[in-house]
């Protein structure tokens, strides 16, 4: 906390704010729904103790909705072995043993997850146990249709960059940067919309909802809701490197949602790699199950498998999602699949594209103590030309969280604090908005959007920046002189 901003974060206490929705209607939902999970599992299996800890673990979250939801104080972590155990309880123990519905909204959302991840942590049978697997799995099956053009759409792109072919008919130096900007650019967007399928927000998501946000058109059609775009800063800064004759050129991605945004996420690294924008990419998973939906190690394990053996992947009985499910894939959309595997595999096996789980991005606090609490990670960050960070919570943590008493005016680099100017690390913020907190916007912006329908008009509601519809990305150069 003593590296913090000292400006208010929202508070689940704040009726204006989505932290007051979240405690109130969307937890419950994500508790119940993996109650429901772990039901399910336990009828599944035949083996004794593992029944008998499904259902203490059933019970365990039953308590923390009831707790929850009966507005009673967040109680310490039971300590599990893990270092950042006793960072929390002296966190909750400062701010005075609050009550969930009076509580600083982005402590104890990732107290919730920490929470949950400690039941299971007291079992034997259920410790490695995803509680959201399910979920995150069948959020990418309903996603065919934007995963099957993405496909096809990678390998035209990355059989022309590898055949050496000039981008688009472009014959000059010049003409060939432009034609790298535009498709850099639109990579960079698919890549940012396909955060729209965030689980932990969407708790009643439907196959055809998935595929309303998803696929070339929803995308074109969300240009315009880009409020800051500094993607020309960052391109600029990879051509830089790339033209400087560094060898070695690093991008890092700290990564948000599994399924579908991973997969978008694999789509952007591996066309930066076969485009030499960079040379390694290095990916940021949870280490724990985090917010419905965020990326673990073993996700990305789940997704290269399935693009191994799309067919039975797509094709195969799914009680969670029978949307499409019976329809097989062609052989032409099965080889553009194949395609990915074989292509992520082999960068992969080549150390180009790497997995580095931290600890540091579970815990409690926003990323202003990064520098202080998270030394090797910020040495380790100065290596990297980007720092590419995925989504609506790393944005909030990046931001500190602030309350509404930050004007939206801001500067991203006076609002990440530590990570800005003279941090030796360059940030990129992708993030649709789907929370209140907000910096960078033009004078005026801010107010233009809450004119908008349903965007909060006069309520002292930021509600244009609760629905995903609108998006940022910014960027600061903490390696300028």
């Amino acid at each position: 906390m003593e590296y913090d901003t000292k400006t208010p974060q929202y508070k689940t206490s704040d009726p204006t704010s989505f932290a007051y929705v979240s405690a109130r209607e969307r937890w419950p939902v994500i508790i119940t729904q993996g109650i429901d999970d772990v039901h399910r599992s336990t009828w599944q299996t035949k083996d004794e103790e593992t029944v008998k800890e499904g259902k203490w673990i059933v019970s365990e979250l039953a308590k923390l909705k009831y707790e929850l939801q009966h507005d009673r104080q967040l109680s310490p972590l039971l300590d599990d072995g893990e270092p950042d155990i006793l960072g929390y309880n002296k966190e909750l123990e400062a701010l005075g043993n609050p009550k969930w519905h009076s509580v600083p909204w982005l402590f104890s959302e990732c107290y919730l997850y920490r929470r949950i991840s400690t039941i299971f942590s007291q079992t034997q049978k259920w410790k490695s146990y995803d509680i959201f697997a399910r979920q995150k799995m069948s959020t990418f099956k309903s996603s065919r249709p934007a995963v099957l053009e993405l496909a096809a759409k990678y390998k035209d792109i990355v059989t022309e960059l590898e055949s050496k072919h000039t981008l688009k008919g472009a014959k000059t130096e010049e003409e060939v940067e432009a034609a790298e900007k535009v498709l850099f650019n639109e990579m960079m967007e698919i890549c940012l919309w396909g955060n729209a399928t965030d689980l932990s927000l969407l708790t009643n998501l439907s196959y055809e909802d998935i595929q309303k946000l998803q696929g070339s058109e929803a995308r074109k059609a969300s240009e315009k809701n880009i409020i800051v775009n500094d993607l020309g800063k960052a391109f600029d800064v990879l051509t830089a490197a790339k033209h400087s004759g560094k060898k070695e050129r690093r991008l890092d991605i700290v990564l948000d949602n599994a399924g579908f945004e991973l997969f978008v996420d694999l789509i952007l690294a591996g066309y930066l790699l076969a485009a030499g924008l960079v040379t390694t990419i290095v990916l940021h998973p949870k280490s724990i199950p985090w917010f419905v939906s965020d990326v673990l190690p073993g996700d990305f394990a789940s997704l290269i498998s399935a693009l191994a053996d799309p067919q039975s992947f797509y094709t195969s009985s799914d009680d969670d999602n029978d949307a499409g499910k019976a329809t097989p894939l062609t052989d032409e959309e099965v080889s553009n699949l194949q395609f990915l595997f074989q292509h992520w595999s082999g960068f992969h096996a080549e150390g180009q594209l790497v997995l580095r789980p931290n600890r540091f991005w579970t815990e409690g606090g926003s990323y202003w103590r990064l520098p202080a609490t998270a030394t090797d990670l910020l040495e380790d960050f100065k290596e990297s030309e980007l720092i590419v960070f995925k989504g609506d919570l790393n944005y909030r943590k990046l931001t500190a969280d602030v309350s509404a008493t930050w004007p939206a005016t801001t500067p991203f680099a006076e609002a990440i604090g530590p990570l800005g100017p003279k941090s030796g690390v360059r940030v990129l913020a992708l993030r649709t908005c789907k929370a209140d907190v907000v910096v960078g916007l033009p004078e005026g912006e801010d107010e233009r959007l809450r004119g908008t329908d349903n965007g909060g008009g006069s309520s002292g509601a930021r509600k244009w920046a609760w629905s995903g519809k609108y998006a940022v990305v910014q960027f600061c150069d903490g390696k300028a002189s």
